[in-house]
């Protein structure tokens, strides 16, 4: 079958580290850039002279990366992760440069939809790349390394950011990526060569379906994100986007059953430990990413500190995260289940979050620090195992749509937790806002609670 994986081979510790270092650059890149930005925003928008409109600065980054994750996922199924990572890093680099050297607001809004869709590539072909080369039951152990990258591009991206705006221009956020993207490029295309090849065939790529599955992707997207801000609620084009978002979703769901090799194989949905995963992965995305939205305005509105000092009290929130993702893969692994595993960190999501919803003024900031590290231990501890859950339920040939898939169900979750967190916020206060987030929490625990048993043993 087209695409489709030679055997299987057992591969050692070593020859797996090196896929794994070539691969976490790659993550680490394009995790950076969503978060290294946010604090060269004003300037650019000033510079750009587009200070209506900042918000698509980082928006557009998210669109189109979001909606081009689950065609990367299936390309790479198809012609391996290798021929199609490092072209999604040329992508990725000469996208930063155009960046860097814009000269007015459109353009730069345009350059960072093309960086968009480079990262895409990274983080869904790097995570794909795992299941590669890791049996199923040792996922978890590696799957603690990308948690790693995501953290730190979550602790230095911000700083990172603040420090070369201040220090040299937030042109130079996007320059440093040409030294990192060589690197990244360099060490990929050494690593991967050890990956599994896939079989030589015919190939049909589902042009159609693919564009199809962007277009109603980008139209749920927009109106998560930029109702209630941009346009209201009951607005002809908040109506329009939910019209046209469910139209184009039917097209996918007609295209792709009838496609001879379908950019989003709806069989994958028919199982149910992938099909709970995507659901787990949108419901734990929409409460945490709500939680993390709101950590930092807390800070700044109710207790009145500047926007580093916030930076600084939510710092722990993430200490939590990386520290439980490290133990989390290596708890899985001991079990040999992710189910109970899953169960723990969703629990530790929804007292957080209840604990959260508590907090005021006065209340003690020690207090509030172990509520943060409840919330970001659940979140570090949970995401990596859905991922191997995935994974491991996935047929071999749809890994990588599979993945795809899943990362596009958590930026769509983490879209409706920012909206439904900035409703509440704005109509009840924090109190209801994190209480939403809580709702969203107590979701995904009944979802991981009815799935039945996730096995680490499962070979393909």
């Amino acid at each position: 079958m087209p695409g489709a994986m030679t055997e299987t081979r057992i591969y050692t510790h070593q020859e797996i580290l090196p896929v794994i270092r070539g691969v976490a650059l790659a993550i680490l890149l394009s995790a950076l850039d969503q978060t290294i930005v946010v604090p060269a925003v004003p300037k650019m928008a000033v510079d750009l002279q587009g200070q209506g409109h900042l918000a698509w600065i980082v928006a557009a980054y998210l669109l189109t990366g979001t909606a081009a994750t689950p065609v990367f996922g299936k390309l790479s199924d198809i012609f391996g992760r290798r021929k199609l990572l490092q072209p999604a890093i040329i992508v990725f680099v000469l996208a930063s440069m155009g960046c860097a050297i814009a000269q007015n607001l459109p353009q730069m809004i345009f350059m960072r939809a093309v960086q968009g869709i480079g990262g895409a590539g990274l983080i869904t072909i790097a995570q794909t790349a795992i299941a590669d080369v890791v049996p199923p039951r040792e996922r978890g152990r590696y799957q603690i390394y990308m948690s790693g990258m995501w953290g730190i591009a979550s602790i230095a991206g911000p700083i990172a950011g603040g420090a070369l705006t201040d220090l040299l221009s937030w042109r130079a956020i996007f320059w440093i990526n040409l030294p990192l993207g060589v690197l990244a490029y360099v060490s990929s295309g050494r690593a991967l060569r050890v990956l599994p090849p896939h079989a030589p065939g015919p190939v049909k790529i589902d042009y159609l379906g693919a564009g199809l599955l962007m277009a109603s992707i980008t139209a749920w997207l927009v109106l998560c994100s930029s109702s209630g801000r941009d346009f209201a609620w009951t607005s002809p084009v908040a109506g329009g986007l939910a019209m046209g978002g469910a139209v184009l979703t039917g097209l996918v769901i007609w295209q792709e059953r009838r496609a001879a090799m379908p950019m989003l194989p709806l069989h994958i949905f028919a199982n149910k430990i992938v099909l709970g995963g995507l659901a787990l992965s949108f419901t734990n995305s929409l409460c945490t990413f709500g939680g993390t939205f709101l950590l930092p305005l807390y800070f700044q509105y109710v207790r009145g500190t500047n926007a580093a000092a916030s930076g600084a009290f939510t710092t722990p929130f993430l200490l939590a995260f990386v520290v439980m993702s490290y133990a989390g893969g290596h708890v899985a692994r001991w079990l040999g289940r992710t189910k109970p595993t899953i169960l723990v960190a969703l629990s530790l999501c929804l007292a957080g979050l209840l604990l959260l919803a508590s907090m005021g003024r006065t209340t003690n900031l020690g207090l509030c620090i172990f509520y943060m590290v409840l919330l970001g231990g659940g979140i570090g501890l949970v995401q990596p195992n859905i991922t191997v859950a995935i994974q491991n339920a996935a047929e071999r040939r749809d890994v990588g749509v599979a993945t795809g898939s899943m990362l596009l169900f958590r930026a769509i979750g983490g879209a409706a937790g920012a909206t439904l967190a900035g409703t509440m916020l704005l109509a009840q206060g924090f109190h209801a806002a994190f209480g939403a987030c809580a709702v969203a929490a107590l979701l995904a625990l009944g979802i991981g609670a009815v799935m039945r048993d996730m096995s680490l043993r499962s070979v393909h």
